[in-house]
């Protein structure tokens, strides 16, 4: 059986260049999660912002991906999202990934839900999942440093204010998120889906990402659809890495299986029509 890695560890190898693959999971499916926990990611991350689930599934999400050895993380619904931080910390998850980050006051009160005083304020109490292996005081006196407290890079006041986000301490990766910052650019309205993502502004911003996060030592993740790109990002150094979402690999998965069977029926079965696959 594989080490299983505490949260400092999970963080420190990414720093060093080590990258760690994952997934996120918008069906509120603890039977899927644990499935892919079991597949060989290191990370799965339940989507809460964008997925159905509340907290009762999300807290046997968490139990099942536990169950796989994978680490997990929950994107909450904001920075100020006290009781979603809460919850996902003390059901057990690993790390959360706060959304639409702007400034370096937003990133700094994110990080404070996140943490015990008096680094921070989230509120302590006993018992909980988070703190069934190692008791009270051996999970709450070493929280601090093993939450992973990620941010979302995904708007143009971000990059804006970049410089200023990535030195806030407790911040310990940043994620890019290329279609909503893409929308906040403007730049679907100027280029020809899929060029924007090639685009030189989005380039540029991409840099000003990658040289503060190299000031601060911050790790950088970032979400892709499929593996085309992953190791363009590598390169980059990029070490916390998505190719896509549960519901995508379905998607993709059957749209593979479907096509086959287009080939094989030669002419006698055609798929039903989708804009989907």
């Amino acid at each position: 059986m594989a080490e299983i890695l505490t949260g400092a560890q999970f963080k420190q190898q990414m720093r060093e260049g080590k990258p760690k693959m994952g997934l996120f999971l918008n069906s509120h499916s603890p039977t899927v999660a644990e499935q892919l926990a079991h597949s060989g990611y290191d990370w799965l991350l339940v989507d809460m912002q964008h997925g159905p689930m509340g907290y009762e599934k999300l807290s046997a999400m968490l139990a099942a991906i536990a169950l796989g050895g994978a680490k997990s993380m929950v994107r909450v619904a904001g920075y100020n999202d006290r009781a979603g931080i809460q919850q996902a910390l003390d059901l057990g998850a690993d790390g959360v990934l706060v959304p639409y980050i702007n400034t370096a006051e937003e990133a700094r009160q994110a990080v404070s839900c996140t943490r015990y005083p008096m680094a921070g304020t989230r509120s302590v109490y006993f018992p909980q999942r988070s703190m069934n292996k190692a008791g009270l005081l051996g999970y709450a006196g070493a929280a601090n440093d093993n939450v992973i407290v990620a941010l979302q890079v995904e708007t143009a006041a971000c990059i804006d204010n970049m410089a200023e986000i990535a030195a806030v301490p407790g911040v310990d990766m940043l994620f890019l998120g290329q279609n909503d910052l893409c929308m906040s650019m403007g730049l679907y309205v100027k280029y020809e889906f899929p060029h924007m993502y090639t685009s030189p502004e989005l380039l540029a911003a991409t840099n000003t990402l990658i040289a503060e996060a190299a000031k601060n030592k911050v790790i950088l993740g970032i979400f892709l659809f499929g593996t085309s790109r992953v190791r363009e990002f590598l390169e980059k150094g990029f070490t916390f890495l998505s190719v896509g979402n549960d519901l995508h690999h379905i998607l993709t998965q059957a749209g593979a299986y479907v096509k086959d069977m287009e080939e094989i029926a030669a002419g006698k079965w055609k798929r039903q029509p989708s804009a989907l696959i």
